[in-house]
């Protein structure tokens, strides 16, 4: 059965994953909605270190799988991660969902059918033609809008219209797959604490100048703000916006505010049905490594 390891960000799960996986003749799946991206990499937290476990390399999938820029979303989340899944199990190997990007964890955890999505030349020059006010209307008129995000850009616009055109006879399929599911819990002050402390190692280590080389390779200021806080607040510094301190202390707060709403979002999973067996984020992870390790013999 596969294992998931959940939490909020700067809780651990990387290193606990992958000696989960060391343990248990497995390979860790990302379930993190932006690592997908190369060349992202301080601003998206990849822990590369904490996949070295005894000396050996942990292998890991879904991380620096496409380029800055490109559009990636759940479908493709979706049909990516059930690729690896059966080729695992193909082999033998038991995966380790690992991540904190709650809409790519229920993809998979609970089978979303998704709408497919695929050209049709005659509807997208219809909507070319058609002014931003005129998707906006157009977009309302098929679907309610729950925020801003569905129609801040044109491009968004015209892909959420071609699934919603294309969603009434095409989706994909794909069954829940079954987990046996762990979180890392830590006090609130303590969490707040290791988010700062990781976020002064990351300005320290080249999140400024990371940001920076991705505008110069032609990345709007625009569609990077959308990868994340990392880079909207240090893209906000770069432009002059806000200063080197409301950077920090901007993108500091943010970021406290982005793990309260993914505790929210576990409380939520649990309240469906879900059970998430918590581990307490101050254990030694030889003590975290023993929990897992009973509850995963007990349950199989």
């Amino acid at each position: 059965m596969m294992l998931t390891i959940l939490g909020p960000t700067a809780s651990g799960k990387t290193l606990l994953a992958a000696h989960l996986a060391s343990r248990f003749n497995g390979e860790v799946i990302s379930a993190d909605s932006r690592q997908v991206y190369r060349d992202m990499t301080i601003g998206t937290g990849k822990d590369y270190a904490d996949y070295i476990v005894n000396g050996t390399r942990v292998p890991y999938h879904l991380i620096d799988i496409v380029e800055p820029g490109t559009e990636y979303n759940i479908f493709r989340y979706q049909q990516d991660f059930s690729t690896i899944y059966k080729e695992l199990l193909r082999q033998g190997k038991r995966p380790i969902l690992c991540g904190g990007s709650g809409m790519y964890l229920e993809v998979v955890l609970k089978g979303y059918r998704l709408p497919v999505a695929s050209d049709d030349p005659a509807f997208l020059s219809n909507l070319e033609g058609k002014t931003e006010d005129e998707l906006t209307d157009l977009l309302k008129s098929v679907k309610t809008l729950h925020n801003i995000t569905d129609v801040e850009d044109r491009e968004r616009m015209i892909k959420a219209l071609l699934i919603e055109h294309q969603s009434r006879n095409s989706y994909s399929s794909f069954a829940p797959v079954p987990s046996v599911i762990f979180g890392i819990s830590w006090p609130r002050g303590l969490l707040r604490h290791r988010i700062t402390q990781r976020l002064e190692q990351r300005m320290q280590g080249g999140l400024i100048e990371e940001t920076a080389q991705l505008l110069t390779r032609g990345i709007t200021p625009e569609r990077l703000m959308k990868y994340g806080l990392e880079y909207k607040f240090t893209t906000l510094f770069l432009n002059g916006k806000i200063s080197k301190e409301q950077l920090f202390s901007g993108l500091n707060t943010a970021i406290h505010q982005f793990a309260k709403r993914q505790m929210t979002w576990f409380r939520r999973m649990e309240r469906q049905g879900f059970k998430i067996h918590w581990i307490d984020g101050r254990l030694p992870l030889n003590d975290k490594m023993a929990l897992a390790t009973d509850i995963v013999k007990n349950m199989e």
